[in-house]
């Protein structure tokens, strides 16, 4: 129980919600089946060997990914990336309430954060090989290492901004600094810190294929470099809409997590628009 106070939600108001969320699947799902519809027909009157119509991108998927290369190339690059997720949204959340609680840790790394943070991580990728080898140990480091900064940033600023009557209140009640953090600071700053997470994961996404684009011989990225270099255009494609679904998927995931984190958020949200 924190000690921002919980909102209840009547039948009423849970009805209102679940309309909204199937008219906002409604539209999110439309968008996608019109611009298939519009492929289809498009690859079907005027094909192209580099564009395949969404038919033959399906029959590829199928032949590629449901089998063998699912267990050998699919499974080992979604392990590394929950690993890498996990170590990202745990050590940046850590390391965030602690330097955005102490002012003078925040000054002392400030420069220091402001320098890595302007590193592009996909450079660090040859730094990490020589260090670490061409093992999986680098690419999921590869993949900490550019996705750890929107959730270590964004727990810094919400850490900050915990309101100081809340903070004087929970002093005046004894709380240690250990009770403020858990049950004050890190509620006050999630909604910022779900941001950073949305974002960690789409940066995440991506240098999971650039981790696997470099001396790999297995992974999502290294099956879709080999299918463009050797010209299996469909198959290349149905590598492309396989990243796209594991980031649907991901969005889901994270969207039920958050409204499981942050309930007590959306319902003062809705009693503020109602």
């Amino acid at each position: 129980m924190s000690l921002y106070t919980s909102t209840i939600v009547t039948p009423r108001r849970r009805s209102r919600v679940w309309a909204k969320l199937g008219e906002s699947t409604a539209f999110a799902l439309g968008l996608p089946i019109l611009l298939l519809i519009v492929w289809g027909v498009w690859g079907t009157l005027a094909p192209a060997r580099f564009f395949p119509s969404p038919a033959i991108i399906l029959e590829a998927f199928v032949d590629t990914w449901v089998g063998p290369a699912f267990t050998t190339d699919v499974l080992p690059s979604l392990g590394r990336l929950a690993i890498a997720i996990v170590l990202s949204v745990a050590v940046g959340i850590a390391a965030g309430a602690l330097i955005g609680s102490l002012r003078w840790l925040r000054e002392l790394t400030g420069p220091v954060l402001e320098f890595f943070r302007a590193v592009p991580p996909p450079v660090l990728v040859p730094v990490m090989m020589l260090l670490m080898g061409i093992t999986d140990t680098m690419k999921v480091a590869v993949i900490v290492a550019g996705s750890i900064w929107p959730v270590l940033l964004n727990t810094i600023d919400g850490v900050r901004s915990t309101d100081a009557v809340m903070v004087e209140t929970s002093r005046s009640f004894a709380l240690t600094r250990a009770e403020r953090i858990r049950y004050l600071v890190l509620p006050a700053a999630s909604p910022r810190i779900m941001a950073g997470v949305r974002q960690s994961l789409s940066i995440a996404l991506i240098l999971m294929v650039i981790s696997e684009m470099f001396a790999s011989s297995s992974g999502l990225g290294y099956r879709i470099v080999y299918f463009q270099r050797n010209y299996l255009i469909a198959e290349m494609w149905s590598g492309i809409v396989l990243l796209g679904l594991v980031g649907v998927l991901l969005a889901a995931v994270f969207g039920l997590v958050e409204r499981r984190v942050l309930r007590w958020y959306h319902g003062i949200k809705e009693v503020e628009r109602a």
